[in-house]
């Protein structure tokens, strides 16, 4: 039994340590190991969110199609996630209109990963 486990141990201590890709629409891969992820249970429409406070840079999960947004604040992903209603609060302060929005990536600074 001790053998077993000192096994099993060394095993997940000698494993490859991979972050994590994702396919972002409108730019491909993008490679998470800077960002704070946190899946959000409590909304049905975003399932998780990802950001790079370095680079003020959001990933978000819209019912299984990652999205970007650029150039936004690190007090504006924190009053997403403290929102009563995630969606309700996505819509209203980083959703574009369609040509454009408050952290639309064709009009802001789009980091280099």
């Amino acid at each position: 039994m001790i053998r077993s486990a000192t096994a099993l141990l060394a095993v997940l201590f000698a494993a490859e340590v991979r972050s994590e890709t994702v396919d972002v629409k409108y730019r491909g891969p993008v490679d998470l190991k800077t960002f704070e992820c946190r899946d959000t249970p409590r909304s049905s429409f975003i399932q998780r969110v990802c950001y790079d406070r370095p680079n003020a840079y959001l990933v978000i999960n819209l019912r299984g199609v990652y999205y970007h947004y650029c150039e936004m604040p690190y007090p504006a992903f924190d009053a997403l996630m403290a929102a009563p209603s995630m969606g309700q609060s996505y819509n209203a302060r980083i959703k574009g209109s369609g040509n454009d929005g408050p952290y639309d990536c064709r009009t802001h600074r789009v980091p280099a990963y």
